[in-house]
Formats: C-alpha cells, structure tokens, sequence
C-alpha cells in the first residue's frame, strides 16, 4: 500500500505515518517543516518527503510528481493538515473565515482533485478526510475554524456518493478534544473529570485506519463525541446552552502559523 499523509510533521500525522509504516505501507509525507519530516523518514527506514505548504500554488502539482514518480501509485491519501485560530467573528472578520478555509478547506480539495485519477487508476483505493466534531457543532471564538470543517464534512459526503462507483472510498474521522503540540489541552488534562474526554494522536491514527483501509464511513475519537452531534439534530436548543463558553473541540494538523 502507498499513502500520503498530511501535516505529517507532527500529531495526528505523525501518528498516522508510524501506523502506516508499521504496516509496511510506502509513505509520502507532506508539510512544511523539512526538518521534522526528515527525521520521521529516516526513524521509519525511509519516505517520500514533500515539504511544502499546501496552501502554495504548485503544492499538488508538487505532491502529485512525487508520487507518480516514487511509487506510480496510490492507495490512501489521509487529508490531515489543518489548523485553528481562535477568536470571534467581530473580531477576526471575513479575513478570518478566509484564513482557515484557505488551509482547513481549499487546500484539501486542491490536492484531491490533483490526486483523483492517481487514486482512480489505483482502485479500491480510499481517501481519509480529518474533520472535526467542530463540524458537527460551532461554538463561541471558533466560529471560523468550525465553517471550515462543516464545509469539509458536506464535500466528504457528496464525494463519497461520486467516487464509490471509481472505487475510491471516502471517509472521515472527526477528532474532540486531541492533546497535540499545538493543542496540548492543558486546562482540560488538569482535572480528572474532563481529562476523560480527551484522546491521543494514536487514538485517532487507529480509527483513520478503520475509515481508510477499514471502510467504514466515519468514525468519532472519543467514540463518544457521536452522542453529542446527535443532540445537535435531536435537541438543538440544548446544544445552544452548552456552547457559549466551553473550549471549541478542535484539532490541529501541520499549522502555517
């Protein structure tokens, strides 16, 4: 199996690529930061390293030539890079709403749709789309973030419907609360309760490989999370109570920032 995995550098990628490579998989890692991608390669007996930033012009022209020239072919591509940056609407504007579609969003679909017929030729195949249970649920000063990951969630399952009969499953995992480098989930971890509530990067590279290779259409980390995107259909108002002041569920790929 060949896989590229973004926001590989660290996190949920990180742990997505060890995974993989555990596996035997051959592994095309993409973000920005060289460095840290190299070093992963090199731990995990070597990798198709592609540092670049996606939200770049040539970003899938870039991935795409590195795959079709290493390995010819593609099995699973796990669209993770993504980032958040809180704040309010009144704050953050219009601009601010465009900075995290322009990465959470725009870029995914780019290199997707550079990489279809890549996936197409290879078939079954599958696509792994890292949305968030923000996508279920928007709340206070991350109005932006959460638009970004309703956005995905609609495109992952009309995708979805328009690939299957290719041979491309697509599926998501949508993360909670996830302890990461750029969300270590301090006030969360400090109590026992809520510490219950949160999960790893390992966590969510296993279910990534339950929608991916596994098949299965999503999949919540912590399972749990499902309870509450249901009250969002189910009991709205009560879900409106609840998400004035509470910390926004999110999750964090390879940042730009």
């Amino acid at each position: 199996m060949v896989a590229v995995v973004t926001g590989a550098s660290s996190g949920i990628g990180e742990a997505t690529a060890r995974r993989l490579a555990r596996d035997g998989a051959g592994l095309v890692l993409v973000a920005r930061r060289e460095d840290r991608l190299r070093a992963l390669a090199e731990e995990l007996g070597g990798a198709t390293v592609v540092a670049v930033d996606l939200t770049d012009d040539d970003a899938p022209a870039r991935v795409t030539d590195a795959v079709e020239s290493e390995h010819g072919r593609l099995d699973l591509l796990v669209n993770n890079a993504g980032a958040a940056w809180r704040g309010s609407f009144a704050d953050m504007g219009w601009e601010g709403v465009q900075k995290h579609m322009n990465l959470n969003f725009d870029a995914t679909l780019r290199l997707t749709h550079a990489l279809l017929p890549l996936l197409r030729r290879s078939a079954p195949s599958s696509i792994v789309n890292v949305a968030s249970v923000a996508g279920r649920i928007s709340r206070a000063r991350s109005v932006a973030y959460s638009a970004s990951k309703f956005a995905l969630i609609g495109w992952s399952d009309g995708l979805h419907a328009e690939e299957k009969p290719n041979g491309v499953h697509v599926g998501m995992v949508l993360p909670g609360f996830v302890t990461t480098e750029g969300f270590p989930q301090r006030e969360l971890m400090e109590k026992a309760l809520t510490r219950r509530i949160v999960s790893t990067p390992d966590k969510v590279a296993k279910a990534i490989m339950q929608v991916g290779p596994g098949g299965k259409a999503e999949r919540y980390v912590p399972r749990p999370y499902w309870v509450i995107a249901a009250l969002r259909t189910l009991a709205p108002p009560l879900i409106r109570r609840g998400s004035g002041n509470a910390p926004a569920p999110t999750t964090k790929g390879d940042a730009p920032a």
